[in-house]
């Protein structure tokens, strides 16, 4: 890893199509504090990267083409940019577009390309459309499983963060029907693995971590679904045998405002909008994604491209600036997250 006083962090540059290039531009030129936290460096498309500094009312001569991460200045007057393939500068803004799908995916792989060879201390993600990156020839539900293939890597969890707040997901981008499927005991297993070794890397062990029910009422002894009775309090019990301080499960719809309210700080839903839809609806651009379970840190914006208003120069750069300051707070100790979130699983770190 970089052994700078603060951490470098790579930024995607997310679909250029969408708002990603202007909310970046305004965060890495309108937010001189996040040098005294990092250094950002983006990775995409320097046309693209202007365009977006064009819309956002800021200078598009900002953006400064390095070949490689190490050569940044972190000045914040400049936007210090990895050209990675052709230029995407004539991609409609706001239209799905197979190229603007296919860049977004190589900003992904390159950013973990960097980080797998040490020039960079985390990863930072502006949103990218799912359906543009599968016109690219890219067939991956999202930004979280890319990164865990790119890093080949099997357990680990979309984590929805606000504050103390740590919102674990045992399935994220699949029909509800198949989420329903994929609650097993290994998954279930592994996760909570995951969220103990993430509260011990924290210097929290003792912390309770509740798991929300899959069925209404957690089941209500089998009234409304066995799924509860079967898979999840089995591996609470596995769980807490092996020294996780895990509850549940525990209905969904007690559990998530409690957490709202302070009572829980980790927590554990069973799909996406069990998870997604209250945490957004509290948090809005509060809120981060953090992925758990990576060799390296990796922070994303709560939020989608937003084609409807993207070009228009009003999208908010809050919840990214927030994942950059993020990303900084956890690079420096992730070594520790994902060797002792390894070690939990059994198996050796690399």
């Amino acid at each position: 890893m970089t052994t700078a006083a603060v951490p470098t962090l790579a930024v995607t540059l997310g679909d250029v199509a969408g708002i990603g290039p202007e909310i970046l531009a305004r965060a890495l030129l309108q937010h001189p504090e996040l040098r005294e936290r990092c250094v950002p460096v983006v990775i995409g498309d320097a046309d693209a990267m202007r365009r977006g500094a064009r819309i956002a009312g800021l200078d598009p001569d900002a953006v400064r083409v390095i070949a490689d991460p190490r050569e940044a200045t972190n000045d914040p007057a400049l936007i210090e940019l990895v050209q990675t393939g052709p230029s995407l500068g004539d991609v409609p803004v706001g239209e799905l577009s197979a190229e603007a799908g296919d860049g977004a995916y190589r900003f992904v792989v390159e950013a973990c390309r960097l980080a797998k060879e040490g020039s960079v201390d985390g990863i930072v993600t502006p949103p990218l459309n799912k359906a543009a990156m599968h016109m690219g020839g890219h067939a991956f539900p999202g930004h979280t499983e890319l990164l865990a293939h790119e890093f080949g890597v099997e357990d680990y969890s979309l984590v929805l963060s606000a504050g103390d707040l740590y919102l674990f997901h045992l399935t994220t981008h699949v029909s509800l029907r198949r989420a329903i499927d994929d609650v097993t005991p290994e998954r279930t297993d592994a996760v909570l693995r995951l969220v103990g070794a993430f509260a011990e890397s924290l210097g929290r062990s003792d912390e309770p971590i509740g798991v929300a029910g899959l069925n209404p009422h957690a089941g209500e002894n089998r009234l409304f679904g066995d799924e509860d009775a079967d898979v999840l309090a089995p591996a609470v019990e596995r769980a807490r045998a092996a020294g996780v301080n895990a509850h549940g499960p525990i209905a969904a719809d007690a559990l998530i405002p409690q957490a709202v309210k302070g009572r829980w700080k980790l927590v554990i839903v069973c799909y996406h909008d069990q998870g997604h839809a209250p945490f957004k609806a509290v948090y809005g651009d509060d809120g981060v994604n953090i992925t758990v379970g990576l060799p390296v840190v990796r922070v994303s914006v709560d939020h989608g491209t937003a084609f409807d208003i993207a070009g228009q120069g009003i999208a908010r750069e809050g919840s990214l600036v927030l994942a950059m300051q993020r990303a900084a707070e956890l690079a420096p100790g992730w070594d520790h997250v994902w060797r002792t979130s390894q070690a939990s699983a059994g198996s050796p770190p690399s």
